[in-house]
């Protein structure tokens, strides 16, 4: 087996574990909200307090994954979330979640954009989309997971004892990656000559020094990546936030019923995001990568963003539990597009690129944690929050248009 799949499983690991902490939150919503008194509102700030420090430290976790490499930060990056994970098992009242929630979303900022620049080191371009892909099916297998595991375990031990256990997987994995995990491919002890000859036919893309955020952050092409991810971001962090709460208090389904209908979104977004890489890699093989960027991704969320709206509008509570299930599936579909596409603005600096993208679309998560919860008061439906939303995905959908992979940094 070639090294840089060794890589890809330590990547697939860690981001299962990233959503089992992060969905853990979501699932044991319910039970938190009744053992505390917390109201809706209450709740959105909970989870939008999470994203809001993921999105404000996005770029700089991002820009230390450049400048010291992957193995370092992301060891100490998933120690960090470990420690918040358990703290969050271990709140007592409003307050200290919420302190807890922001301390945790600082953690997992820099995961994705350094788990990316691990790959942009790993990986050739032609192998990017699907390799990005993998790490992001990881996820919606660790979303998927989540609430079968979470809710027995809630149900016999109270909604703490979930915060506890998982807390403890992430202290073995980062053990493993810093011991065995190398930035440079050269360094690393076992790499056969023909693989080393792959990557060396790449532009390099070893630790450098950060880059200027004016580069990064006053480039067309990065500021249309920002804005669809913050639309994409505000349209689908609904699933991880409030999905089980809205499917047991707005659509009237029990414990064990959320438990399944909030599974399968992950598992048909587990699907897309297969289905989105080797779609991406597949045409932009014989299209260029711009047709294999744009094409995956607009369509992924113009999709999505219809069967949330056909979700309103249906009276059935298990037909809009699927509608959402079938949205989520196009929606991760676009999910190896946009963070390929960091890969090929980017280059050298694609952890950075990746962390301006994060940052912009935790940005549109955090409004959208707290908007759902307002509106849900102010309108007494769990329903009619989703309308905006779908609104998002349409708008992230036609910003797709205006970028462009081809133009790198570099290139200006």
């Amino acid at each position: 087996m070639k090294t840089r799949y060794k890589v890809l499983f330590f990547l697939f690991l860690v981001s299962t574990i990233s959503y089992l902490d992060r969905v853990c939150l979501s699932v044991a919503g319910p039970s938190m909200q009744s053992a505390l008194n917390l109201k809706p509102a209450q709740w959105g700030w909970v989870v939008g307090s999470f994203v809001l420090t993921y999105a404000l430290f996005a770029v700089p976790t991002a820009s230390l994954g450049d400048r010291y490499g992957a193995r370092r930060v992301l060891t100490l990056i998933v120690l960090w979330w470990s420690a918040f994970t358990f703290l969050t098992g271990a709140a007592i009242d409003y307050r200290m979640l919420l302190i807890t929630s922001l301390l945790f979303g600082i953690g997992e900022s820099g995961a994705y954009p350094n788990a990316v620049g691990a790959l942009s080191r790993w990986f050739p371009k032609a192998e990017r989309a699907r390799a990005v892909g993998v790490v992001w099916m990881a996820a919606r297998v660790g979303g998927a997971v989540a609430p079968i595991m979470v809710v027995p375990i809630l149900k016999a031990h109270g909604w703490r004892a979930p915060f506890f256990l998982f807390a403890g997987t992430g202290l073995v994995w980062a053990a493993f990656w810093y011991g065995w995990y190398r930035d440079n491919p050269a360094d690393k002890r076992g790499v056969k000559p023909a693989e080393l000859e792959e990557l060396l036919k790449e532009p390099k893309t070893a630790t450098a020094a950060a880059a200027p955020w004016a580069l990064v952050l006053g480039n067309r092409n990065v500021q249309y990546l920002m804005a669809m991810y913050f639309a994409y971001c505000f349209g689908g962090y609904f699933y991880q936030s409030w999905l089980p709460t809205y499917l047991v208090k707005g659509r009237g389904f029990s414990q064990d019923q959320m438990a399944v209908w909030s599974s399968l979104p992950f598992i048909l977004g587990a699907c897309g995001n297969l289905i989105g890489g080797a779609t991406s890699d597949f045409l932009g093989k014989n299209y260029g990568l711009k047709i294999a960027r744009r094409t995956v991704g607009a369509a992924g969320l113009g999709l999505a963003g219809l069967l949330e709206l056909v979700a309103v509008l249906t009276h059935s509570a298990t037909l809009a539990a699927i509608f959402l299930a079938l949205g989520f599936g196009f929606m991760d579909c676009m999910m190896p597009a946009s963070w390929a596409a960091c890969l090929d603005i980017g280059r050298k600096y694609a952890g950075t690129v990746s962390g301006a993208m994060n940052m912009a679309g935790q940005a549109g998560s955090f409004l959208s944690s707290i908007v759902f919860g307002y509106m849900v008061t102010a309108f007494h439906s769990y329903d009619l929050p989703l309308v905006p939303m779908a609104i998002a995905l349409f708008i992230a959908s036609s910003l797709w248009l205006k970028i462009d992979p081809t133009k790198s940094l570099a290139g200006g």
